[in-house]
């Protein structure tokens, strides 16, 4: 895990378990947090804003893995079942990010990385 993944993870940690806690929900599992995260690091637009075959697969595999996830819940006879599920889910759209991401780098439209540091006073 990358140190920006770790933080974004451990930062959605924080408020996933707070705001579970303050709605009187159960714990929510260490798989369905990074799920969250990996679902928050979904592209909400295509890359370049180049609207092709790529793109169109990726939505497909996203709306695929969804439907996955919905259908092992459902199937889920107990906690290790949820967590599979989650895990699961996170690795599917972990793996369409990345098909997408290398497909359209591979015609020549790279995804950028953008990298905040902190400001250190000067």
């Amino acid at each position: 895990m990358t140190r920006s993944s770790f933080l974004a993870a451990a930062a959605l940690f924080t408020l996933t378990s707070t705001a579970a806690l303050a709605q009187g929900e159960g714990p929510v599992s260490y798989e369905e947090q990074l799920a969250q995260v990996e679902n928050q690091l979904t592209y909400q637009a295509p890359i370049a804003g180049i609207e092709n075959d790529y793109w169109f697969n990726y939505q497909t595999d996203l709306a695929e893995a969804r439907k996955e996830l919905t259908k092992d819940l459902r199937g889920a006879s107990d906690a290790e079942d949820n967590r599979d599920a989650w895990e699961e889910y996170r690795a599917e759209l972990a793996d369409a990010r990345g098909d997408y991401a290398k497909e359209m780098a591979e015609k020549g439209y790279p995804v950028g990385q953008v990298r905040v540091l902190s400001d250190t006073g000067r």
